[in-house]
């Protein structure tokens, strides 16, 4: 084992946490620096460090630049149409108020496959503070099943831009981690949310503030519920029919060359997305008579978080390459080449490590890939694995939210909870999501 390129990868990420934690460097900037110091003292040329971070950061962009922006778009307009909250109030009238922390968490999981995290749950807190003033039960019998189902598909189901990240990063077939998100997703959001809040809401009993956030206007036309879910899954669905369709799976099927054509041009994310974009422009925004320059304000503010998620992926591309050039990717992959060491377990490791130290999952994510993506050229793995390993990543990237993360401030502070009831309540949540996520994916991985 060559000790000097070990030393240059464990002190590297070292160095990234204490620019992150202690200088409070922004994260894009801590990874180049990062990726300047390993390939220096791994003993590359500068130049050939240089052209690595461009090259990494060339090759990552290109993908996930487009699918975050897109994306990003997409969930503007819906989340200004009212869309999330029609589906609340959908699902909450059809399971009535009894299963309504299933309902919630059902929401939930599907509103957060086009909108950010917060912003779901910004948006849909007034209607958990309702709930709970109709029922008088914990606020966290409603509030934890609503968390547990944005955090498993902001972790799990692109087009979120985590999964997006780390796919691109282990050149993962989107496809086949929407498939795989949503079989590990669904378990994990019942474990964290519905049955974890009936345990942990008789232990803790929450109010909800008197101070009632709810700005709702009752005379708003909502969209129709079906419409809104129809737009919402159009591009998972061309996605997943195009890599099913292309996959070995259908390779006895014989389909004509004009259905091939037209499932490759749709179903890639790009085009899927566009064309969610566009129907969404429409129905949701001109057709309920919202003005031009408005639709074009709304999705001109959507690109402002995204640039920040592209460039902190863009660095991880970089320093994903940095790793190669060395051969640092190379040694740890040898070393750790183990039917008893996965690579679903070590890259759940790293994710988890790198969360539990400086708080951002996406930066968790981003660096857990590029130091597991060598271990992938030594091993022929499949599409399936691939996939299932970006659902491993993920689940580490979620594990024990606490106090350097926005997250745990943000549910602290809308569910008017103590630091210690926080702890016992979202800590412990997230913790659960991270260790539903491996459970699932390990299987999944020794079975696929």
């Amino acid at each position: 084992m060559d000790y000097q390129l070990l030393f240059a990868v464990v002190f590297g990420v070292a160095l990234l946490l204490v620019l992150i934690l202690r200088l409070k460097l922004q994260a894009f900037l801590a990874l180049l620096i990062v990726c300047v110091f390993v390939g220096a003292f791994s003993g590359l040329a500068p130049d050939v460090i240089l052209d690595a971070i461009t090259k990494g950061m060339g090759g990552t962009l290109g993908f996930v630049a487009t699918v975050v922006g897109l994306g990003s778009l997409f969930g503007a307009v819906l989340e200004h149409s009212g869309g999330a909250k029609q589906i609340a109030h959908y699902l909450i009238q059809k399971f009535g108020i009894k299963k309504a922390p299933w309902s919630i968490m059902l929401t939930g999981f599907l509103v957060a496959i086009p909108v950010f995290f917060d912003v779901a749950f910004i948006i849909l807190i007034p209607l958990i503070y309702a709930l709970q003033r109709k029922t008088k039960k914990s606020l966290l019998l409603y509030a934890l099943p609503l968390l547990s189902g944005l955090a498993v598909t902001h972790a799990f189901i692109p087009p979120t831009p985590g999964p997006i990240a780390v796919a691109d990063i282990l050149n993962a077939n989107l496809g086949w981690v929407i498939v795989f998100g949503f079989i590990t997703g669904i378990p994990t959001a019942a474990v964290a949310g519905p049955f974890f809040a009936k345990y942990i809401s008789k232990k803790i009993h929450i109010e909800a503030p008197y101070e009632s956030l709810e700005n709702e206007d009752s005379s708003i036309n909502l969209s129709p519920t079906g419409l809104v879910l129809s737009i919402i899954f159009l591009p998972i669905v061309l996605i997943v029919i195009n890599t099913l369709v292309n996959s070995p799976l259908a390779a006895n099927w014989n389909f004509p060359e004009q259905v091939l054509f037209i499932s490759t041009l749709l179903g890639h994310p790009f085009t899927a997305l566009i064309l969610a974009n566009l129907i969404a422009w429409y129905f949701l925004g001109v057709r309920r008579n919202v003005s031009k320059d408005e639709l074009l304000t709304i999705s001109t503010k959507a690109l402002y978080p995204a640039g920040v998620i592209i460039l902190l992926t863009g660095a991880g591309g970089a320093f994903k390459q940095i790793l190669i050039d060395t051969g640092a990717g190379l040694m740890i992959a040898e070393s750790l080449t183990s039917d008893y060491f996965p690579p679903v377990i070590f890259g759940f490791i790293i994710a988890a490590i790198v969360r539990i130290m400086q708080g951002s999952s996406t930066v968790a994510m981003i660096t857990a890939a590029g130091i597991t993506a060598p271990l992938l050229g030594i091993s022929n793995y499949s599409e399936m694995q691939l996939a299932i390993l970006v659902i491993a990543i993920a689940a580490g990237a979620s594990v024990f939210s606490h106090v350097n993360d926005s997250g745990f401030w943000l549910v602290k502070q809308y569910l008017g909870l103590s630091e210690k009831q926080t702890f016992k309540t979202w800590s412990i949540l997230t913790t659960l999501i991270a260790f539903m996520g491996l459970f699932v994916s390990t299987v999944l991985w020794y079975l696929v």
